[in-house]
């Protein structure tokens, strides 16, 4: 029997992970786990988990270009329409749903602050 790999998980280098944490923690998602840096108090990485999501961030030793960013976060939720109203009513930037044939029950765009492309589609 060969062994699985059993999660992904995406480590995210971004410009200021305690910005990023802010706006992750805006679609759900809660701090596992932190590392500072000592010596300034800086927060340098973090665990973020939303039911089976989980999502690694770490501060980016260069500038973060939005425009080469070559990866799309797929999110998932019971209700599409439900998600997208409620990060509107808390501020957060979000297009329009749309229905392309992967996902017929309609999906959207957001960005984070550091222009990663995330998509919020039905489970």
């Amino acid at each position: 029997m060969s062994e699985t790999m059993q999660v992904l998980v995406p480590f995210v280098h971004v410009a200021d992970v305690e910005r990023s944490v802010a706006f992750y923690e805006q679609l759900g998602f809660t701090v596992g786990n932190t590392f500072r840096v000592e010596a300034t108090g800086v927060l340098n990485w973090a665990w973020l988990q939303s039911a089976a999501a989980k999502l690694m961030l770490t501060r980016a030793s260069g500038p973060i270009d939005p425009a080469a960013q070559a990866v799309l976060f797929y999110l998932y939720c019971p209700d599409v329409a439900a998600m997208r109203t409620q990060l509107l009513g808390r501020g957060v930037e979000v297009g329009e749903i749309t229905t392309p044939f992967w996902a017929p029950r309609g999906e959207f765009r957001l960005h984070d602050p550091d222009g990663y492309v995330l998509m919020v589609t039905h489970t």
